[in-house]
């Protein structure tokens, strides 16, 4: 009886100190979203429209090198029920915060063989990493 009057507040207190943590992952997917603080070995998923069968591209200006590390490329996707050639979908990004500190995620959406146009959207973030 006495190790179960113990084990009680013990598992609650367990429960409330994992429930302080960060969440493991910080979606994020638009500009209103900004500025982003994460915990170093925190992942960030960011997720933009696209629609690459335009010729426009989300080209990574900037990727907050000092303090985000890349997961892996940029993956496009299109929703399966779209069922029309050329409709848009999602281009998504992983990071995962390598070193404290501030950096700078910048993101242009133009058509890469023209680079001298402006581009038609811009997505820039401050990111601080703690």
């Amino acid at each position: 009886m006495t190790a179960v009057r113990l084990l009680a507040p013990l598992s609650l207190a367990l429960l409330t100190a994992c429930a302080q943590q960060p969440p493991h992952t910080v979606e994020l997917d638009k500009q209103n979203d900004c500025p982003v603080q994460l915990h170093t070995g925190q992942n960030l998923t960011l997720t933009l429209p696209s629609n690459p069968s335009t010729g426009y591209r989300w080209l990574l200006q900037n990727p907050a090198a000092g303090i985000l590390r890349s997961l892996g490329p940029e993956v496009y996707s299109h929703p399966e029920d779209a069922g029309v050639v050329g409709s848009a979908g999602q281009s998504v990004w992983r990071f995962q915060a390598q070193t404290a500190g501030v950096g700078h995620l910048l993101l242009v959406y133009q058509q890469p063989w023209a680079p001298e146009v402006r581009p038609v959207q811009t997505f820039d973030c401050d990111i601080t990493v703690k």
